[in-house]
């Protein structure tokens, strides 16, 4: 119990500590949806605070008032294909807000490195897929860009570092060029070392938009640039799970000193944080340019005020026109493969000769479609068709890149898609669906359907759903794949995998309460279940999985937050693992204690039942299934100081108390395993500020 005692005095002195920071004046920052008037002349107009458009005075009064408001700004954002606003996230006591692994996620032992969810979460994409998702958490993706509308530029700096180097830097920058023309850029930099052989990670990720709507509102344009380079270390597994138990903290290197299935012949000089050369590694990048705009048909209208006029328009029908171009890379690389090693524990036969597998592609879309507005002053109400075609070409390098082969496929596919929220937001009903008509996915499709229903403001809403997709395998169940795999290689076809998904959620907010629940059935599920084997399941299986949210207010300033999962799968030889239950829980001491500081500190505890963890092939880059292994891990435990000053904000975090061990003289050396072979990281510190300005 004396471990339980230092962490009770940790947390109590660092409330103490916060709670006599000296009083900091302060700065009022207000946020609003922002309406901005077009077709005129808007160069001597400016906005009070309240967001709302105001004549420039132009006079040069030297004994005039500051204004107090002068630095706040109006900012809001939506998301690509949604026509919902939404404003910037200020909370503190959730640090996953602003770190992108989900408390759901483990990875392979480093930050950075391979992840996978706890939660069942099945491939629901319908046509091409290259297949290749254990870093999509650490990518910039399309329907999570944001386009914003701001009265001011606004600048969001994020720096954060951890053991061993570890950092990751976030840029944020977005402004109005003009009323009607938004310009947003984003960079994320992440790099890590690790402590074992070969985890040293390089991610880089940019993402440009902008968004412009012409000053009559009739044409609106949609740019989006991304590209993502994902670089990270592959080691294999330590050889030896029980030669992690060996590390002493009187070593601080004794755990780079343990053997790995591969590259254990790199030295400590290969996780020089300037070095972009990992050995032996998996690469990824990929670049995307989208092109999308629109011109409408429909009625205008005006709002006239003692100091402006204001313009509208109603949209009757919309002709919206997409280009979108990707190229992808995927890549497994080792520089210096070592014979036995291969064969002794992945039972591959490769010479001392680089060894290389890689996957590139160049998908090509062009998409035409029409959107009515049944009712003119209700934009979230519309019937959208169109079609689109697709042009996809593939080249495969094999062995160490001396042998090429290529591949290209068409596509024609049709879209159409349903929407009415009610302008009361009583109702909200969604419905889409999408064919492949001809090409080499003819037969793929994706539906989906939900109704919302808010049925007061105690009860809360319920939403009830429905979700049906055909599928063809991702691209490296092919046997043209230059990726290992030996069902596909042997000259087998799957046949489409099919998932029906029923869901449910209520949101009662009075009550701090969600529950939702996922019922699951599965046919011609595939999947691999050795390092390079695949597989596709013969029977129908099923997966429900229900989980509940909740907040408990224990005191002014103590809560309580809690999600518990729970998961069960039903069927003959199922090939998923997912544990029974899962629970993550922040208790948090938090509230406004001076005019400006913002304090939120406490502890988190992440816990899942012991269960068959997925191994991991990084030949594949793929968690496979797996029957001879089984987790039994100790609850994570973090503790945490987050603080807000102004437009300051600090984290700091002491993560991994769960590895305390009293056998190592009371050290940190009692790792957790997310997989067989991939221990976890000891415990850490780990510190960031994320500071943002308006200019």
């Amino acid at each position: 119990m004396s471990h339980l005692n230092n962490l009770g005095r940790f947390i109590c002195c660092v409330v103490v500590l916060f709670t006599i920071t000296q009083t900091v004046k302060g700065q009022t920052t207000i946020n609003r949806n922002l309406q901005v008037g077009n077709g005129r002349d808007t160069s001597n107009i400016t906005y009070d605070s309240q967001g709302r458009p105001m004549r420039r005075n132009k006079g040069a009064d030297s004994l005039q008032h500051r204004d107090p408001l002068e630095d706040s700004i109006t900012i809001s954002f939506r998301f690509f294909d949604s026509t919902r606003t939404r404003k910037l996230d200020s909370s503190l006591n959730d640090f996953t807000t602003r770190y992108p692994v989900p408390v759901d996620y483990v990875d392979i032992g480093n930050f950075g490195n391979a992840a996978r969810s706890l939660i069942f979460k099945p491939n629901l994409q319908a046509g091409f897929d290259a297949g290749f998702h254990s870093y999509d958490i650490y990518r910039y993706k399309l329907n999570e860009t944001r386009f914003f509308q701001t009265t001011r530029p606004y600048t969001e700096l994020g720096y954060m570092i951890g053991p061993n180097s570890e950092q990751m830097i976030n840029i944020l920058h977005t402004q109005n060029r003009k009323p009607n023309f938004n310009v947003t850029f984003e960079y994320r930099f992440i790099n890590a070392p690790g402590s074992f052989k070969s985890q040293n990670v390089s991610h880089n990720s940019i993402r440009f938009n902008t968004y412009y709507l012409s000053p009559n509102k009739r044409y609106t344009s949609y740019f989006v640039f991304i590209t993502n380079n994902i670089r990270s270390g592959e080691n294999g597994g330590v050889v030896d799970d029980k030669a992690v138990d060996s590390i002493s903290k009187q070593s601080l290197s004794s755990a780079f000193n343990v053997e790995t299935r591969l590259a254990n012949n790199v030295t400590a000089s290969s996780r020089n944080f300037f070095s972009a050369d990992i050995g032996t590694s998996t690469n990824y990048s990929d670049k995307m340019i989208l092109y999308r705009h629109s011109y409408d048909l429909g009625q205008k209208d005006s709002i006239v005020t003692d100091s402006n006029v204001v313009r509208l328009f109603y949209p009757r029908i919309r002709f919206q026109h997409t280009l979108n171009y990707i190229t992808s890379n995927y890549a497994f690389k080792d520089n210096q493969p070592i014979p036995a090693n291969y064969l002794n524990y992945f039972g591959l036969l490769v010479t001392s000769n680089p060894l290389q597998y890689k996957d590139s592609w160049k998908n090509f879309t062009n998409e035409l479609s029409i959107i009515s507005f049944p009712e003119k002053n209700n934009m979230n109400q519309f019937l959208k068709l169109g079609a689109g075609f697709q042009q996809i070409k593939g080249e495969f390098l094999y062995y160490g890149g001396d042998t090429a082969f290529g591949t290209s496929f068409t596509n024609i596919y049709g879209d159409a898609e349903y929407r009415n929220r009610t302008r009361n937001q009583r109702w909200d009903v969604f419905a889409a669906g999408r064919l492949y008509l001809a090409g080499a996915y003819a037969g793929d499709y994706a539906v989906t359907g939900s109704i919302k229903g808010v049925l007061g403001a105690k009860v809360g809403s319920i939403q009830l759903g429905f979700q049906n997709v055909n599928r063809t395998p991702s691209f490296i169940y092919d046997n043209r794949s230059s990726f290992p795999s030996l069902k596909a290689g042997s000259g087998s076809t799957f046949g489409k995998e099919n998932t029906t998904r029923l869901f449910a959620n209520i949101d009662i907010p009075a009550a701090h309460l969600k529950l939702s629940g996922n019922y699951y059935l599965l046919t011609n599920y595939t999947y691999f279940d050795n390092y390079i084997a695949a597989q596709q399941a013969g029977t129908i299986f099923n997966i429900l999985h229900v989980s509940a949210e909740k907040s408990f207010k224990l005191s002014k300033y103590w809560n309580w937050y809690t999600q518990i999962h729970l998961q069960q799968k039903a069927g003959e030889n199922v090939p998923v693992n997912i544990p029974l239950a899962f629970t993550a829980n922040r208790l948090v001491f938090e509230g406004n204690f001076f005019k400006n500081l913002f304090l939120a500190t406490g502890m988190e505890l992440r816990y899942y039942l012991p269960y068959k963890a997925d191994s991991y092939s990084p030949f594949t880059g793929q968690f496979f299934y797996q029957q001879s292994y089984t987790t039994s891990n100790r609850p994570d435990i973090n503790l945490f100081l987050h603080f807000r000053i102004k437009s300051f904000k600090g984290f700091l975090r002491l993560e991994n108390i769960n590895t305390f061990n009293p056998a190592d003289g009371f050290g940190f050396t009692k790792y957790n395993f997310s997989a067989a072979h991939y221990p976890q990281r000891a415990l850490f510190f780990r510190y960031g500020i994320w500071w943002n300005f308006v200019n």
